[in-house]
């Protein structure tokens, strides 16, 4: 890279109008000592001087001497004219290597799967699809949409509680959730199937008086459903709420101060300019708690409802294939989860368009990307700063020099 100035090629004036002695003839090095607009050319590694020595590499001076106890500068080494410099590419010897073992690890890993006859593959596909595995798939989907939607919306107003300025509404939300993660799930299941040992009868009414409009049975109403349900979605509500708070967090409080300096009403800021940018933090996080809500599920096999992993273990204790059902179960856990880490990718494309130039390439378009010889995905394009230097001062009206380019 070589760096240009507008010095001069002419002869310098002298100081304090003392003459100048005429600078001599650069030597031979292969590259041009002057432009054709007069400037002078400037070697990468320095100033080529009259004598060939390169000034500024070491900060030394051009006649031989050393400064401050430096070596001497020496001379550039030329350049021939029309070199011919060959680009070689960087050698990465342990990639390969550790490529080589993954794949024979993969291989080996992929062998003992087709070959070993105890994984009984045939027993896997014969109750893949029954119906009472079906059955159970459809009761933790249902579990996980019911649940995933209830955490989510109460976690959302306990984040709004815990940044509101109100103390008693900072202290129960954060009480709730200190609560309720610092219980395991299990014994939260457990005390909500076991709520009608401590209150025999629900009643809804005034408080403190014997108006009654609504009173059941405690047994009645938390029944394995119920229970499970509200064991999952309270759970759920005090880890979406540290969620959802630190995204609304993350966005600049400056932009709301503009907002509100705008005029815009504070329903209206919260809606199209925080939450916006805060679900691009609040995403990656909320899918996670999901695809764990869809494993956890599996939990509420203690309360004997009939979900996925308690089917296959009612199957296996029956006809003593453990192995083969529990495979069963793993394939669909995989399945969902599979589905669900896809509808990620696109939301979370979806709510990056504001942070990034160019959106990233879907799988599908990688995949025709790869297919075809000699395209590529398309990627966010860095600005590039051989063009944007110059912006500036045509904006100004400024005339653009060599010393403007890099």
């Amino acid at each position: 890279m070589s760096v240009i100035t507008n010095t001069p090629a002419g002869p310098p004036e002298g100081v304090l109008g003392q003459p100048a002695e005429p600078r001599k003839a650069a030597p031979a090095t292969g590259l041009p000592a002057t432009f054709d607009d007069g400037t002078e050319h400037r070697h990468s590694l320095g100033l080529l001087t009259a004598d060939g020595t390169a000034d500024g590499i070491t900060g030394g001076a051009t006649d031989g001497t050393t400064d401050g106890g430096g070596a001497a500068d020496s001379p550039v080494p030329a350049l021939p004219a029309g070199a011919d410099l060959r680009v070689v590419p960087a050698r990465h010897p342990w990639r390969w290597v550790g490529t080589a073992l993954v794949t024979l690890l993969v291989a080996g890993i992929a062998y003992s799967l087709a070959t070993n006859p105890r994984w009984e593959w045939g027993v896997v596909a014969q109750w893949f699809t029954a119906q009472s595995v079906v059955n159970g798939l459809l009761e933790t989907l249902k579990l996980t949409v019911i649940a995933g939607t209830l955490g989510f919306v109460l976690g959302f107003v306990l984040a709004l509680m815990r940044l509101s300025a109100s103390p008693l509404l900072v202290g129960v939300a954060w009480t709730f959730s200190w609560i309720f993660r610092s219980t395991p799930l299990l014994v939260q299941l457990l005390l909500w199937y076991n709520l009608g040992y401590l209150y025999e009868k629900i009643s809804l009414g005034i408080p403190f008086t014997d108006v009654r409009f609504f009173e059941a049975s405690t047994t009645t109403l938390i029944s394995q459903f119920a229970a499970a349900v509200l064991g999952l979605s309270l759970n759920q509500a005090a880890y979406s709420a540290e969620i959802i708070r630190g995204g609304i967090l993350s966005v600049d409080a400056g932009q709301l101060e503009a907002a509100a300096a705008l005029g815009i009403p504070a329903w209206r800021r919260n809606t199209r300019i925080v939450l916006p940018q805060a679900m691009r933090a609040i995403l990656p996080n909320a899918f996670n708690e999901i695809i764990g809500l869809v494993k956890g599920t599996s939990v509420v096999y203690v309360l004997a409802y009939s979900e996925l992993f308690y089917t296959v273990q009612v199957i296996y204790n029956r006809t003593q294939q453990v192995l083969p059902l529990l495979l069963v179960a793993t394939l669909w856990y995989v399945v969902i989860t599979s589905v669900l880490s896809v509808a990620q990718y696109y939301i979370e494309r979806h709510y990056s368009r504001g942070s990034v130039r160019n959106l990233p390439p879907t799988p599908w378009q990688r995949i025709r990307a790869n297919l075809a010889p000699g395209r590529r995905p398309a990627h966010p394009a860095a600005p590039n700063p051989t063009t944007a230097s110059p912006a500036a001062p045509q904006a100004a009206g400024q005339e653009i020099t060599r010393k403007d380019l890099p």
